[in-house]
């Protein structure tokens, strides 16, 4: 094995043996301390980042703009022409970007040790967070498609486990619920893109869809009707994950969860993960006028409405969480209007400045209200230009739309829930008329158990 293959296989197999590790202790219930686990963690974590960067030191000296790390076919159906190719690509994109999750993964770990330090869900905490950390390392080296979708899955549902994670509040719940149901639907477009490329190409390798070239000079090896299909459903996939416009209604529910995980997955990594799908088929996009015009539509209409409802906000992390949006969305625009290198250092410059403001704001609070107690009164609020430019029934208008978050949630309940809700209503009348008859009386017996009927206040978002 080459220097290369060690060294990929460390940065890759280190979050691997933390999940099994913390998986197998939490299974069995083996006792382990706060300290034990924050040790594994932080172990783990260290190993896989220090492979990372001698990675990238070792690809500086030699030259090397690609290397594939491969370990073989894990599954071939020659009959329907399928293959499952176990692969992890380093190259200009995947390495930043696996660096910069390790970073914020151990950063935000050694913060949470102590955040939610003798918390009843630490445990569960950790393991949700070792699996985000296998689920962000899985897609930012993926080489084929498979992998980067298995990746994904990882960081969704540890996403919407940690949503939950105080889950004796309904709210929490219901969000998380949410959340999830969104993911569906990108995951949904997403698994469609990756059977339409094995339809077209016989394997997901990504070799293969962008053609010869290291990153980003690689050129489609697919027309540009393939393009503009494929492409279509992996933006739709991107804007699912990133809550692009129309998804954004998502992004303030997802601030139930503990502050830690919010920083990590809705204000540096998770959140970016739409753009780094984005940037990893780039040259899909360049296949396409059409396609790269939607795309840079999505991040501009993204951009503004997430910058007007973050300055209604009521709270700091939604504000946050608004204000990383719009920096996103500000990414996805320059990955529409063809810019590569530059939305890569958007990314790492702009996850890591919103780690630390999330980070900050509940100590930033208590400062807050202490110089405001200093002084005797609230500080003098900020004004704008707009008031000048604009009449005042234009105002409030803007002012509901923003804070109403444009009614996307409203929109997407009308246009896809309400109806979706119906067709399935429908099929279980249908159904229960049938069995009815075939019971000749009814044949539901959980028709007799009566809903919960306790009440609770639930958080409207």
């Amino acid at each position: 094995m080459t220097a290369f293959q060690i060294l990929g296989t460390i940065v890759v197999a280190s979050p691997t043996v933390l999940v099994a590790v913390l998986g197998a202790t939490t299974a069995s219930r083996w006792p382990m301390s706060e300290r034990a686990i924050h040790r594994w963690i932080f172990s783990g974590v260290l190993v896989g980042m220090t492979a990372a960067i001698a990675v990238l030191v070792l690809m500086l000296l030699t030259g090397d703009r690609e290397v594939p790390v491969e370990f073989g076919q894990w599954v071939v159906i020659p009959e329907e022409d399928f293959h499952f190719h176990m692969k992890f690509l380093f190259d200009w994109l995947s390495v930043p970007f696996v660096i910069l999750s390790y970073v914020l993964c151990g950063t935000i770990g050694a913060f949470a040790n102590r955040y939610l330090h003798r918390e009843p869900g630490y445990r569960r905490f950790s393991m949700c967070y070792a699996l985000f950390t296998l689920g962000m390392v899985l897609t930012s080296l993926a080489g084929t498609i498979e992998v980067l979708f298995f990746g994904w899955e990882l960081v969704g549902l540890s996403s919407a486990l940690l949503i939950a994670f105080f889950h004796e509040r309904a709210a929490a719940v219901r969000n998380g619920q949410w959340v999830w149901s969104v993911y569906r639907i990108s995951d949904a477009a997403f698994l469609i893109a990756a059977l339409a490329l094995h339809h077209l190409k016989g394997e997901g390798d990504f070799d293969l869809m962008m053609g010869a070239g290291p990153w980003p000079e690689g050129v489609a090896s697919l027309t540009s009707a393939q393009a503009l299909f494929i492409g279509s459903l992996l933006l739709v996939a991107a804007m699912g994950k990133s809550a692009l416009v129309p998804f954004s209604g998502w992004l303030p529910r997802a601030m139930e969860g503990p502050t830690p995980s919010s920083a990590v997955f809705y204000g540096a990594l998770s959140v970016h993960l739409g753009a780094f799908l984005l940037l990893r088929v780039s040259p899909i996009l360049e296949r396409s006028v059409i396609l790269s015009a939607a795309v840079a539509a999505v991040g501009v209409l993204t951009a503004v409405t997430a910058a007007a409802s973050a300055r209604v906000q009521s709270d700091i992390k939604s504000s946050l969480a608004y204000a990383s949006l719009t920096q996103v969305g500000v990414i996805v625009a320059e990955i529409g209007f063809g810019l590569r290198v530059i939305p890569l250092v958007h990314i790492i410059g702009h996850a890591s400045l919103r780690s630390l403001q999330l980070l900050r704001a509940p100590s930033l609070l208590r400062d807050y209200h202490a110089l405001e107690n200093a002084i005797g009164g609230h500080l003098p609020a900020q004004t704008t230009g707009w008031s000048r430019w604009f009449p005042r029934s234009w105002q409030r208008w803007a002012y509901r739309a923003a804070l109403e978050r444009f009614f996307l949630d409203a929109w997407l309940e009308t246009i896809v829930v309400r109806p979706f809700v119906g067709i399935l209503s429908w099929c279980d009348r249908a159904e229960r008329r049938w069995t009815d008859w075939l019971a000749r009386g009814r044949s539901r017996e959980s028709d007799d158990v009566l809903p919960n009927e306790m009440v609770v206040e639930e958080l409207k978002l």
